[in-house]
């Protein structure tokens, strides 16, 4: 079996659409009134969506009645029509979660978060993908199955589970290749990895490397860093 499984075409780049995404469109609904809100989105490794939401917004108190929602991300359009944008809708069902490990993961995806996080009134919230939308510019539209759309549950637990020593050893023993991969210069370091790609961080400055297919293990996490530093080339 090869280690870089094949996925469906629109579901990939959904895929690393959201990975990717530092900000989106969260629509809920109250009583049949539709409510659209700016949100800062992190994924986990099974592609959740992870929100940390104040529970003084609004979008916090329609989701507590109503935990059905979509949330909607965009990439940059291709021309100067906007319709020409990448954009991925999920839609999935809303929930407020207590787990340390996520947690940290969305800090390591927004570390400016961090000032608030452990405010009383700030909570972590998933969102369970139920299916979605891609388009990849005008007139280009998929509907994405959530079987289409979600990782290999055995792949997400490996990575998963080889996560800490990856980062570890990328840090340690890697950073130059960590800048170089990157793209610019500076001290990056590995915050976060999973099937799809990682993710380097500099300060607040977070940046998504996408692998060129999904992976299965971590020899192929490091046949596909091996590849990025190769390609790479500081700015």
């Amino acid at each position: 079996m090869s280690d870089m499984p094949q996925v469906d075409a629109p579901a990939w780049a959904a895929r690393k659409l959201l990975r990717a995404s530092r900000v989106a469109s969260l629509a809920t609904s109250l009583s049949g009134q539709p409510f659209a809100s700016l949100v800062t989105p992190a994924t986990a490794p099974d592609l959740a969506l992870l929100l940390l939401l104040s529970d003084l917004s609004e979008h916090t108190r329609h989701l507590r009645v109503e935990p059905r929602c979509a949330l909607l991300v965009s990439g940059a359009p291709e021309a100067a029509n906007p319709q020409t944008a990448p954009r991925a809708t999920v839609t999935g069902l809303a929930e407020r979660i207590d787990d340390a490990a996520l947690k940290a993961r969305y800090l390591a995806i927004h570390p400016y978060a961090t000032m608030y996080a452990g405010f009383g009134d700030f909570g972590l919230w998933r969102i369970r993908p139920m299916g979605g939308l891609y388009v990849g510019g005008f007139a280009r539209a998929a509907r994405l199955r959530l079987a289409d759309l979600t990782p290999d549950p055995a792949a997400v637990a490996a990575i998963a589970a080889a996560e800490a020593d990856i980062i570890a050893h990328c840090n340690t023993d890697h950073p130059d290749a960590m800048a170089k991969i990157a793209g610019r210069p500076g001290t990056w370091r590995m915050v976060a990895v999973d099937v799809d790609g990682c993710d380097l961080a500099q300060d607040e400055t977070v940046v998504r490397m996408s692998w060129s297919a999904p992976v299965v293990d971590p020899h192929a996490v490091r046949a596909e860093l091996v590849r990025l530093a190769r390609s790479s080339q500081p700015g």
